[in-house]
């Protein structure tokens, strides 16, 4: 079976501010929208920023040395896209929460990963592996 778009909406204190940070900084294009929600696609997938809450914080777990926020959420891309929004990032000025690098390097998983806050506080993670085989491997 092919693999299908997955949908996740999420709660954001401001819509311009998500609307500048995943469409002009992360180059999501719109889709629908009113006044309390922004649908953006990202990266084939169907994401929706929700007008509701405060800005978030998360709690953090050990992985490999660094910090890992939870909750999180993100993509996999492929090694070309990866390297392409790290430097689209960085153009940008964004304060990583864990700077573009490789994990688990020389091991199962090994992985080029990255971590950032949207301006709600939402973490965000983006990796690549050189195989892909290696997203499950153990």
């Amino acid at each position: 079976m092919a693999l299908r778009p997955f949908h996740l909406a999420f709660p954001v204190h401001d819509l311009a501010a998500a609307r500048a940070f995943y469409g002009d900084v992360m180059g999501c294009a719109e889709g629908r929208s009113s006044d309390a929600w922004i649908d953006f696609d990202f990266y084939g997938h169907q994401i929706v920023a929700h007008l509701g809450g405060e800005k978030r914080t998360a709690h953090h777990n050990p992985v490999d040395g660094h910090d890992v926020p939870v909750p999180h959420f993100g993509v996999v891309l492929t090694m070309a896209d990866w390297e392409t929004l790290a430097d689209r990032l960085r153009a940008a000025d964004t304060m990583f929460i864990i700077e573009p690098t490789v994990r688990f390097r020389g091991l199962p998983g090994e992985q080029a990963t990255m971590f950032l806050t949207d301006p709600s506080g939402n973490a965000l993670e983006f990796k690549a592996f050189s195989d892909d085989a290696a997203l499950f491997a153990r």
